[in-house]
C-alpha cells in the first residue's frame, strides 16, 4: 500500500520538465520527433492522459531511458491514485488453505 501522503509526480511533467524544456522542445517538435499526433503528447504533458506502453517505448527510446521507467512511474501514479479513492467496504478477504496449515 502506497502511504498518503504527497502523490507521486504524473510522467507528463517528467516529461515536460526534464525532457523538452531542457532541450528547448516544444511541444509540437517533440510529438512529430515520436511520431505521435501533437494533442497526444500535449494531453500527457499537461497531465490530462497517462502515459501508455506504446508511448513509454517512444519516450524511452527518444530520451534514452528505456520504456520501463516511464510504465513503472505512470503505475506508481494511478495506484496512488486508487488507494486513495477505492472503497474496500464490502471486500471479502480470501484466505489461502495453506496458511492455516
Amino acid at each position: 500500500m502506497l502511504k498518503r501522503g504527497m502523490p507521486p509526480i504524473h510522467p507528463g511533467e517528467i516529461v515536460r520538465e526534464d525532457c523538452l524544456e531542457p532541450l528547448g522542445l516544444t511541444v509540437t517538435e517533440a510529438a512529430k520527433g515520436l511520431g505521435v499526433a501533437r494533442s497526444t503528447l500535449s494531453k500527457v504533458v499537461n497531465e490530462r492522459a497517462a502515459v501508455s506502453p506504446e508511448m513509454a517505448v517512444k519516450l524511452g527510446e527518444a530520451f534514452g531511458t528505456g520504456a520501463g521507467i516511464w510504465i513503472r512511474m505512470q503505475a506508481t501514479y494511478d495506484l496512488w491514485h486508487a488507494e486513495q479513492t477505492v472503497s474496500r467496504k464490502g471486500i471479502t478477504r480470501f484466505h489461502s488453505p495453506r496458511a492455516s496449515a
